[in-house]
């Protein structure tokens, strides 16, 4: 959602009695809405289905909204031939529902288990779902309503890196064991984002809690700062997904 959006939601929606529902925002969409709600004065809360989703919904109202008020449902997609098939991937569940002419805020995180893969969806495109994920790739699917999975929804590794300066090409030479030649070329191929936005400059300084990203190396969250080293390095801690 654009900026002018959200705040005409949370303008609206600062003194409703009954809550006003973004669809799902993206990190950098978010850190927006939270300003907007903050500027409007409005109560709000962000959800996306579980606790640890990152595409979540902003709620706006008098009183913030509790996460059952929230219009999300979750999914489980399963294969029809079991533990046989080929296993279910993110990448094909996106592009299967993307493939139905579905936007993008209309979906949430896409969690893969064992069992199966759980989709957030918004309530509007459940039913739609529901008859539509029989195939996803090269699998014959099933999709029903599902409570969200047990435990966490992703891996975090908790690592420590020393770097000259938090600047995305930096960084990520430093977490994906690449050159500084080889990110700045990942950026000019718009590869890396940094809280779901498509970085466009290498010098870039990355701030606490952002998540930066590099198609086909990895994700991962800066998570503090830790003062300098005796040789003025910046010690910084990371968490990678894995």
């Amino acid at each position: 959602m654009e900026q002018k959006q959200l705040e005409e939601l949370c303008r609206r929606g600062a003194d409703r009695f009954q809550p006003l529902f973004s669809r799902f925002l993206d990190l950098n969409e978010q850190r927006i809405a939270e300003a907007a709600a903050r500027k409007y004065g409005a109560d709000y809360a962000l959800f996306g289905g579980a606790e640890g989703c990152e595409r979540r919904m902003l709620g706006v109202g008098a009183e913030a909204p509790q996460p059952a008020d929230f219009p999300v449902d979750c999914l489980l997609i399963t294969r029809r031939s079991g533990r046989f098939g080929q296993p279910l991937t993110h990448r094909d569940v996106l592009g299967t529902v993307m493939g139905l002419g579905l936007e993008r805020e209309m979906i949430g995180d896409i969690v893969v288990r064992e069992e199966g893969a759980y989709l957030f969806c918004v309530k509007a495109m459940t039913e739609l779902l529901l008859g539509a994920l029989t195939r996803v790739g090269r699998t014959d699917t099933s999709c029903a309503l599902s409570p969200p999975p047990e435990g966490p929804l992703k891996t975090l590794k908790e690592v420590r890196v020393q770097v000259s300066s938090p600047r995305v090409d930096t960084v990520c030479a430093h977490l994906f064991n690449l050159s500084r030649g080889d990110t700045q070329e990942l950026i000019r191929q718009g590869r890396i984002a940094v809280d779901d936005r498509v970085c466009l400059k290498s010098d870039l300084k990355l701030s606490e809690g952002q998540v930066l990203s590099v198609r086909g190396y990895g994700r991962a969250r800066f998570s503090a700062f830790e003062g300098l080293s005796k040789k003025g390095k910046m010690n910084l801690t990371v968490e990678l997904y894995s």
